[in-house]
């Protein structure tokens, strides 16, 4: 059976601020059904808090607004990410007098605070679950979709992958990519791969590229900032990183009661890159506006199959680069099918592609 998804539209008909996302999100979070399900818990609220000078993650208006349906519905909450504190989300607005409820870090300050969980595909065996996750009641996926060089795009499954787990899993995942392979002959020692690493990984040592491999993450953005190609990896399935992710999701959201995560996908500011970059590009398509339901493949599909090639603004692909001209907009960009991640959690047991969709007015 298809499963229902809600669609609050950013189109309008008329200048009232009733016809505007925020408030649209608000009736959207009255049908939702979450007013039941969250009273008398305790509710972590999972997004991503950006970092550096990206201005493209979820706006505070529609935190503070989640935050207040939670509270005046009888539940208690908190918005949490990794690595909270070090990414400074002050700097967009996340703090704690601003949306309402504490911004925390999901594995605690010192990112020691976790559960394991034992899995076995390829060479991902540890899902350190954060703690904070954990032990919530509710889970709430907010998640700002936009494209990932990666995975294709990164929406409310790696929100989740990403996002709840410790660097080791992070690890772990990325590396069913393939690991790090430096050109000596290549690299002309610009040393742009340094600053773009975000956990301090990479150095060169008397000439030499290392990786620091107890702290990377496997995240590539020295491959992709290199000029020259002087990084690479030496293998290269990003369907194996897509499984990877949904093995991930799955041991996470096992964690919870059957009913007790919703998953809301803010479709604005969608560009090509991940909000981790510390950077905004300008958007690929127009703003579409906000999907949400209780079955996170379909509220995926739903996300994917919104963004539509024809209506790409020229300016979010870097000046110089063609399109590939082959599959969804987001695999012209990265090279990666979008929909290979929904095949992937659709085959954990974590939903259903068929929707229908109920818009929000």
């Amino acid at each position: 059976m298809p499963s229902k998804i809600l669609f609050a539209p950013m189109a309008f008909s008329r200048y009232e601020a009733t016809q505007t996302l925020p408030e649209k999100f608000s009736r959207l979070l009255k049908a939702s059904g979450l007013a039941e399900k969250i009273r008398g818990k305790k509710v972590a609220i999972k997004m991503h808090v950006g970092q550096g000078v990206s201005y493209s993650t979820i706006p505070p208006v529609f935190v503070r607004k989640l935050v207040s349906f939670i509270k005046e519905n009888g539940g208690d909450c908190f918005v949490t990410d990794h690595y909270v504190h070090p990414r400074h989300p002050e700097e967009r607005g996340y703090t704690e007098s601003n949306l309402g409820c504490p911004v925390l870090d999901d594995c605690g300050y010192f990112g020691k605070y976790f559960y394991t969980k034992e899995v076995s595909y390829k060479g991902l065996r540890h899902i350190d679950v954060a703690g904070l996750i954990h032990d919530a009641d509710f889970l709430i996926d907010f998640s700002h979709v936009k494209g990932h060089g990666s995975c294709g795009f990164g929406g409310a499954c790696k929100n989740i992958a990403m996002g709840c787990v410790t660097d080791r899993t992070r690890h772990e995942i990325h590396a069913l990519e393939g690991g790090l392979v430096w050109d000596k002959a290549k690299c002309i020692h610009c040393e742009k791969c340094i600053p773009a690493c975000n956990h301090y990984a990479n150095r060169f040592k008397d000439g030499k590229y290392t990786v620091n491999y107890h702290h990377c993450t496997m995240c590539q953005h020295c491959l992709k900032v290199c000029p020259v190609g002087a990084i690479t990896l030496d293998s290269h399935d990003y369907a194996d990183f897509q499984m990877g992710m949904a093995v991930c999701t799955k041991a996470v959201l096992d964690t919870f009661e059957p009913g007790n995560v919703y998953y809301i996908n803010l479709l604005t500011q969608i560009t090509a890159l991940c909000d981790c970059w510390g950077m905004t590009t300008p958007s690929l398509v127009p703003d579409i506006g906000i999907i949400a339901g209780d079955d996170i493949v379909a509220v995926e599909r739903a996300s994917i199959d919104a963004i539509k090639l024809e209506d790409l603004i020229p300016v979010g692909v870097p000046a110089g680069m063609e399109l590939s001209g082959h599959g969804h907009l987001f695999e012209q960009l990265h090279g990666k099918n979008p929909y290979v991640q929904l095949d992937a959690l659709e085959s954990v047991g974590l939903g259903t592609q068929e929707y229908e969709t109920v818009v929000i007015k």
